[in-house]
């Protein structure tokens, strides 16, 4: 009930209490600057990571090590290009405006819901048994398109976001968390950690993007990349960390008695750690990407609703329409005399 009646007191804001309330200010330019920087950063970290995996490979063998540069290549552009662009060519919503540009964001935004609903319209008819829609849902938003029904469609979308997509959404998580465990844990490497890392990160923000059918803005992408970068330096951290050995360490004569005993203990301990925390990483930029997306939705479903208001350029428009108006009738009652 509480939730109800704030939904109605934001749908009784008018712009300026929009701008108030949800309003930043940002500079796009440098938002945008820094977006792509750390977006170069993580690439050249799993460049570099993935360069001296090569090169330890061509130290064995030269031949092997050309063949090894060819499927790095592949790699690279497959899982760190290909869903970079994927997911900077996505519509976005516009929430973060004034008064002034209000009118044309609500437009926007009209038209990246459409294009949603179309999107998982196509993709619910073509792939057959994905399971990512609710059916039922999925015919509800197609007929709001056949009927240009903007308020049904807007309404279906917000249920779908809160039941079946976010389901799907935290299945994703869940599978891209379990992956970066499992393959970290089991690779002993620290360069092989950061790139898994790196690598399933990336793939589930493109995976929950596409479900949700919609990016967050510049600055949010920012912050999810940031943290892709983070994690992936701090996989690097723990697997070079060799906790497992110092633990085993500790354990004093039995491990000293018997050296393969100590080393088991400590690969099994390392792997663990790797893969848990790895797993972790992975789950909370999950859940960063859900957060600012789902809050971006919210706040253009606040946008639309507002009724817009007269802008201050209109009214003074208006009042020296108002002052010429005058001045004339003054000049014709002058004449008129």
């Amino acid at each position: 009930m509480s939730e109800t009646n704030n939904n109605k007191e934001e749908k009784r804001l008018s712009i300026y209490d929009y701008e108030d309330k949800y309003v930043k200010r940002e500079n796009t330019r440098a938002v945008k600057f820094f977006l792509n920087l750390v977006i170069l950063l993580v690439g050249i970290l799993i460049f570099t990571c993935l360069f001296f995996m090569v090169e330890k490979i061509y130290n064995i063998n030269k031949y092997a090590g050309y063949g090894a540069i060819g499927v790095a290549v592949i790699i690279y552009i497959i899982f760190f290009i290909v869903p970079v662009v994927k997911v900077m060519k996505s519509d976005y919503f516009i929430t973060n405006v004034n008064s002034k540009h209000a009118k044309e964001a609500k437009a926007h935004n009209k038209k990246v819901r459409h294009n949603i609903a179309t999107k998982i319209v196509d993709f619910n008819s073509q792939v057959e048994g994905a399971g990512w829609y609710d059916s039922e849902e999925v015919k509800n938003l197609e007929v709001a398109l056949e009927k240009n029904d903007d308020k049904a469609l807007k309404d279906t979308l917000t249920r779908m976001y809160s039941t079946s997509v976010k389901k799907t959404a935290k299945e994703i998580i869940s599978e891209a968390s379990l992956r970066a465990g499992l393959y970290s844990a089991l690779s002993q490497s620290n360069t092989m950690d950061a790139t898994i890392v790196a690598f399933t990160d990336l793939q589930m923000i493109k995976d929950i993007v596409f479900l949700y059918g919609f990016r967050p803005s510049d600055a949010k992408l920012f912050k999810i990349y940031s943290s892709v970068l983070a994690s992936s330096m701090v996989a690097y951290g723990v697997s070079s960390a060799n906790i497992g050995k110092g633990l085993a360490n500790t354990m004093g004569g039995i491990v000293k008695s018997i050296p393969i005993l100590g080393a088991a203990i400590g690969a099994v301990v390392d792997s663990s750690i790797q893969g848990l925390t790895n797993g972790v990483l992975t789950t909370v930029v999950g859940y960063q990407t859900i957060k600012y997306i789902s809050r971006e939705y919210h706040l253009q479903d606040v946008l639309d609703d507002i009724e817009l208001e007269e802008s201050r350029e209109e009214v003074e428009a208006s009042i020296k329409e108002l002052e010429t108006e005058l001045k004339d009738n003054m000049k014709s009652k002058a004449k008129a005399a």
